[in-house]
């Protein structure tokens, strides 16, 4: 969340951040309840006073009569009576103040909605084939690569199997990109895919303050954890749907020394999407699942504007880099305000080209969020004056599996429905630099 005094100073160009983001507040009824939140906090910070001094006169014999007694207890009733009062106020306070947007960059696009994302960049030229092309679905069926049927089955909808070389072409993908981010300084981590309520707000992968099974593309474990004492533990757990909540969270509630800044992390984990937002889109085939592996980037930075956007160009740098790499074209889309959530204050889309589609396909997303996140997951950091500040936050995707796997499959195909190995995977396949069709 901004900070509430921030937000009274900066109203008019808040009230124009949430208008272009289509995110609908009521702005007199959040400033009416921070009027009343203060009020409160000041009635009890007196109360509290009195409540001290009654407290400090008991402890003296001769000053402890019964009506000081009897006023100590009734401060004490009507302290409890405040802050139950106050609580229930701050409970509607907050579910409005959470929902408040980030102001975006100057030169984000103002627009309605995906329709209105600029293109920036463009590279490579997408293959002309001399023989009619096939779906990544017709080639991976032919060649023992993929089995939707089973893995419907067995998983539901939008589960798949992997199979064969495509296992190693995804496994060699995550490899490839994670060694190009150690060797640009990046802490590789996999980190824990099962996460607490508060991540997942954190980070804000919530709607609202709390998980809503209607809005938020997050699963949650339905069952309870039992701890070593055999107790059982009912907090909300929840499956990532990306490695980004839980690198966020690693520093949560702490605070780190300037010196340290900034923190770049490569996280490689499996990532569940409830996808509930997609429905009736890309039913078929691997573009749009439940489940996949990715490594994403992550940076902290100081808080200073020029320091994150720097490093936010930079995470984008390393994304062209492993697309040129594998020779996919792609293209990179800035993202305008109708299409960016509430904490991002500059958003970057990153797409291959996918022949099926006579188009491109998102492989990668970047955003930085500058302190919108570290403040609900409160990271700070000590700077050369003593003073604690509020980290930037900025992620990347480096590479999802299934989107790189549908791009590699159409792009490299054959007119024998053979698929080239792109050059840079080749030693994840034994130098193996053509898949071809299984021996019966």
């Amino acid at each position: 969340m901004l900070d509430i005094n921030y937000l009274r100073e900066n109203l008019k160009k808040l009230k124009t951040a949430a208008k272009n983001k289509k995110i609908v507040i009521d702005w007199d009824q959040l400033l009416k309840l921070d009027d009343q939140r203060r009020k409160l906090i000041q009635e009890m910070d007196n109360l509290r006073n009195q409540r001290n001094e009654n407290a400090n006169l008991l402890k003296d014999p001769k000053k402890r009569t019964s009506a000081l007694i009897k006023e100590g207890r009734a401060l004490k009733d009507k302290l409890a009576s405040l802050e139950s009062k106050y609580n229930l106020l701050l409970a509607q306070f907050e579910e409005i103040m959470v929902k408040v947007p980030i102001i975006p960059s100057a030169d984000t696009p103002i627009g309605k909605d995906e329709n209105d994302n600029v293109e920036i960049f463009k590279w490579g030229k997408p293959p002309k084939f001399d023989f009619k092309p096939k779906t990544y679905i017709e080639l991976a069926e032919n060649l023992d690569l993929l089995d939707l049927e089973r893995g419907a089955k067995v998983s539901g909808y939008r589960g798949y199997y992997v199979k064969n070389e495509a296992v190693i072409l995804q496994m060699g993908l995550m490899m490839f990109a994670l060694n190009k981010l150690i060797a640009k300084g990046f802490t590789p981590i996999i980190p824990p895919t099962i996460v607490k309520e508060f991540v997942l707000f954190g980070s804000g992968y919530f709607n609202g303050k709390t998980y809503n099974p209607e809005t938020d593309e997050i699963y949650k474990l339905a069952n309870a954890d039992k701890l070593s004492d055999g107790s059982i533990q009912k907090e909300n757990k929840f499956l990532i749907g990306t490695a980004e909540p839980s690198l966020l969270a690693y520093y949560a509630d702490e605070i780190l020394e300037e010196k340290q800044l900034p923190i770049k992390f490569a996280g490689f984990s499996q990532c569940y999407r409830s996808e509930i937002g997609s429905y009736g889109k890309d039913t078929k085939g691997i573009y749009r699942v439940h489940e996949f592996m990715k490594v994403e980037q992550v940076c902290l930075t100081k808080a200073d504007i020029a320091e994150s956007d720097k490093i936010h160009l930079e995470m984008i740098e390393i994304s062209k880099e492993l697309h040129q790499d594998l020779k996919l074209p792609y293209r990179i889309l800035q993202i305008c305000t109708g299409d960016m959530s509430a904490g991002k204050y500059k958003m970057f889309d990153i797409e291959a080209w996918i022949p099926s589609k006579n188009g491109y396909g998102e492989t990668g997303s970047a955003s930085n969020f500058l302190d919108w996140q570290s403040r609900r997951l409160n990271v700070r950091y000590k700077d050369s004056k003593k003073n604690k500040n509020f980290v930037h936050m900025i992620n990347n995707t480096a590479i999802p599996s299934p989107r790189f796997l549908i791009s590699i499959l159409e792009n490299y195909q054959n007119k024998d429905g053979s698929i080239a190995v792109p050059e840079v995977l080749r030693p994840y396949l034994n130098n193996q630099d053509k898949i071809g069709p299984k021996e019966k």
